[in-house]
Parts: structure tokens; C-alpha cells; sequence
């Protein structure tokens, strides 16, 4: 059921949208009219959260069932007494699902009302709680100890500091406020941390802040799919190529049990101290980050010698994960997105060059794998059919575990190239309404299979390459 309005763009950004997903092959597959109704779900279900928050357990230092068992134990606290279930995924057996309750309808607005910025309002509706650095106004009165109602500043038109807000505003819930109206934006100095603790959210999802940080990372299902695609083994040189903030390349050195050598390249300095921390904190050694373009990833001269340092040799690697930077128009829930047609379609020529390294960087027999967190035909069946053509010594592989649909028709592949794809739509299924008796009455399999389908949009694309370039 749908509660919010659909995601907030600029019209030059929604007609590019709805050019891709209207192409002539879909509008002669599925008819006009079809082709549009599917469209316009999926900009509605882009603002809404997905049926499940996912989380993948580190199983370099604890087992699956222990993390399990120690989470329910998390959940009866979090949600004062409520059986939430756990469920573990059946073919991504490190990750574990945990069910959104809501949307919650009988939530009783308050007179105090805070008012926080689009992103710290996606956040809220996975779960987190309300950050004073998220509050752009609160009502006049407003103390520690009161209860709030927060709304979030979808088009981003409320003035910092503000006492009241008539403009476009979405209910996310109630909250306890943790400091007053004074203390959040009086300026005398910085203050950090939770400023509204959400106790009445329109979705209910577990807060996971300083939770079993040393057992679990907060992941979206597609983004663990993505890993295990790859299927690192013990013993090999994989290359993560953009790996902030590190979940993938954690992900890779546990598949590997912690055996071999994971290399991490992001090009900003704190984004690679936080992939070191997440290494440190999850116990893996195997991982080495730098601080480098990953643009320039390629050795083109033998004079300086960079042994185990970017960049590298060509055919250094045996798979690398090119998780690559992108519009990001798949995450959920987004409400808003104030970007330009420019600024969306700037990705496709920065992919590219990085797809180019990789090809040149990756051993004959090995394998890469391209993923996105989009939904643009120009960042994912495109960049496919540009890599094939090329590339001629890439080959478009099968994926298992195979949990997405197919490829979107429109870039030109045929029926079984796009079968070899995993594309995650989020308009593939209808929005739920979950409350506790839908749970209990609930079967595991439809649970999962709820899960698989109701997620971020998200694209994954395995080649392996056949010879030396």
C-alpha cells in the first residue's frame, strides 16, 4: 500500500527516466499502456522502504545461528517484547532477513513537529534514529523530554532554524526529543549525535547503531548477492576497484576465509580509513586499502617500482569486483532526488574507463563482475552491450546465485544475454502492508521470496575474460 507520494524529480530527469523504460522493445513486448503503469509504480515504490532490512553476518568470526539467536535477543528489546522473525536466506546463507513492520496507520500526530532533511528521512525509515545534524527546524516550544512528530523536507524548502513549516512535508513518525529547541540551533558549539529518538515510526525497522558491529553489516540483498557472484576463493588476488565503504570487500576476504590477498582502491582519503576500520573491526587481514584513483589503476610503465602497490601489472588479478560509482537511482527509500539530467547522466563515461582498467587488469580465465545501484539502461544493459562489443575476449557468464530478474530490454542484447543478467526491479512486486498477524500467518518461502523481489534496484553482470589482452 502505497502511503508517501512517489519519488520527487525534475522533470528533465523523470522524462529521461521514462524514455528508458518506455524504449520501443518494451513498449512492442509489453503495450504502451503497460509499459507506462509499470513506470509510474516503480517511481512510487522508489520512495517507500523495502519489505525487509537485510544484514550479512561475519562468518570469519561467528557462526550464522549464534548472530541469529543473539539479534532475536536484540529485536525483543528494540520492539518491547514483539516476536519479529529472523529469517536466514536459503541461498545466501550469510545473510539474514529481518521483516519492515508497517506501514503503521494509527500513529497520533503531535503539535510539536520537527522537521529533517530528505536524507536523514530515507534514514529514519530504515530504521535509524533522528541525528541533530538531520534537524533543519522544531516548533517554538519544543524541549528535551517532549514528544515529536518528525516529518522530512522532501523538496528541500524549509529554512534552517525555522519555528514552522506549511510546505511539502511527509509524516515519518513520533519521537522523544532528546535536547531543546535552544540547545539544537543556538550555534555556541557543535553538538553530535541522536537528537529525536523515534519511537513511533510509520515503519518499523531495527536500529542497528553500535549493534553487533563486529558480527554483522548493514547490506542491502543485492549488494551480498553481488559477492558471492564473484565467488572468491581461498588463495587468490582480487581487486574491489571502488570499494568504499568496504562492505563488499569484507564480504569477498570472509568468502575467502580471510586466505589470500583482497586489494581495496577508493580516491577519498576517509572513505579508505573507514574500509581499514571495518577490516580491523570485522578481524580480517587479508584486506589492503589505498588511497587511489581507480582510473589509474593500470601500471603503463615499468620505471618505478610499485610491488603491491596501485598501480599494477596487467593480468595481475584473478577476479575483481567493479562495484562502479553510479546515479544511485535504485536506493530506497528515496524521496527526493534534486539532481540535473547532467548530473545523472554523468556516470556512463566514468564507468567506462573504469570497466577498461579492470578488463586490462583481470588474468586470463578470470572474472569481473559489474554491479550497480541503478536503474538506468545507460549504466547497465548499456555498459553490457558496449563491454561486449568492446572487448572481444569478454564473455557474458551465468550467475549463481540466481535471485534477480532479467535484463531490460532496450540496449540491443538478445533474450539470453539478458537472461545472464540480474537486474532488481522495484516495481516487480505490489507494496505490502505487514503487521504482526500477516507474519505469523506467513509462509517462509513466500517471506524470502517477498525479499528477493521488494528490495533496492540494483544490476549485476559476470564475465569472465578468455585470453590475454
Amino acid at each position: 500500500m502505497s502511503v508517501f507520494p512517489k519519488i520527487s524529480l525534475r522533470l528533465e530527469v523523470e522524462n529521461y527516466l521514462k524514455a528508458g523504460f518506455m524504449n520501443k522493445e518494451i513498449v512492442s513486448a509489453l503495450g504502451k499502456e503497460a509499459a507506462e503503469r509499470k513506470f509510474e509504480t516503480l517511481l512510487n515504490h522508489l520512495s517507500h522502504p523495502p519489505s525487509f532490512t537485510t544484514v550479512r553476518v561475519n562468518t570469519h568470526l561467528a557462526s550464522v545461528q549464534h548472530v541469529k539467536n543473539l539479534l532475536l535477543d536484540e529485536l525483543q528489546k528494540q520492539f518491547n517484547g514483539l516476536s519479529v522473525p529472523v529469517l536466514q536466506h536459503p541461498e545466501l546463507q550469510d545473510v539474514l532477513l529481518i521483516p519492515v513492520i508497517g506501514p503503521r496507520k494509527n500513529i497520533r500526530k503531535q503539535q510539536c513537529e520537527a522537521i529533517v532533511g530528505a536524507q536523514c528521512g530515507n534514514a529514519v525509515l530504515r530504521g535509524a534514529h533522528v541525528y541533530v545534524a538531520g534537524i533543519v527546524s522544531a516548533s517554538k516550544f519544543m524541549k528535551a523530554g517532549d514528544v515529536i512528530s518528525v516529518y522530512s523536507d522532501i523538496k528541500g524548502k524549509c529554512k534552517r532554524g525555522a519555528k514552522e513549516f506549511d510546505g511539502t512535508k511527509v509524516f515519518l513518525g513520533n519521537g522523544i526529543s532528546e535536547l531543546s529547541r535552544k540547545e539544537i540551533f543556538s550555534g555556541l558549539h557543535e553538538l553530535k549525535g541522536v537528537g529525536i529518538r523515534m519511537t513511533e515510526p510509520v515503519y518499523l525497522s531495527p536500529s542497528f547503531d553500535k549493534v553487533l558491529p563486529s558480527y554483522i553489516f548493514l547490506q542491502n540483498l543485492p549488494s551480498a548477492l553481488a559477492t558471492h557472484v564473484l565467488d572468491p576463493q581461498p588463495g587468490e588476488k582480487i581487486l574491489d576497484l571502488c570499494a568504499a565503504p568496504g562492505g563488499k570487500t569484507t564480504h569477498i576476504a570472509a568468502l575467502m576465509h580471510d586466505q589470500g590477498e583482497v586489494i581495496a582502491l577508493d580516491k577519498i582519503s576517509n572513505k579508505v580509513e573507514k574500509i581499514k576500520q571495518n577490516a580491523l573491526l570485522l578481524g580480517l587481514n587479508s584486506i589492503r586499502a589505498f588511497c587511489f584513483d581507480g582510473t589509474k589503476a593500470l601500471k603503463l610503465d615499468m620505471v618505478k617500482n610499485t610491488e603491491g602497490e596501485p598501480p599494477f601489472l596487467p593480468e595481475s588479478f584473478d577476479r575483481i569486483l567493479l562495484d562502479a560509482p553510479c546515479s544511485g537511482m535504485g536506493q530506497r527509500p528515496n524521496m527526493a532526488c534534486s539532481w540535473t539530467l547532467k548530473e545523472v547522466t554523468s556516470y556512463q563515461p566514468l564507468q567506462r574507463k573504469l570497466f577498461t582498467v579492470a578488463v586490462k587488469l583481470l588474468k586470463p580465465g578470470g572474472v569481473l563482475v559489474y554491479s550497480t545501484c541503478t536503474i538506468t539502461l545507460a549504466e547497465n544493459e548499456e555498459q553490457v552491450a558496449w563491454a561486449l562489443a568492446t572487448f572481444p575476449d569478454l564473455q557474458l557468464q551465468p550467475q549463481e546465485p540466481r535471485i534477480g530478474g532479467e535484463g531490460m530490454m532496450g540496449a540491443g542484447l538478445s533474450l539470453e544475454q539478458l537472461k545472464q543478467l540480474q537486474r532488481f526491479d522495484p516495481s516487480a512486486v505490489p507494496l505490502q502492508d505487514t503487521d504482526m498477524d500477516s507474519l505469523r500467518d506467513a509462509r517462509i518461502e513466500d517471506m524470502v521470496r517477498l525479499a528477493n523481489n521488494d528490495c533496492i534496484g540494483f544490476f549485476i553482470a559476470k564475465f569472465v575474460k578468455c585470453k590475454s589482452t
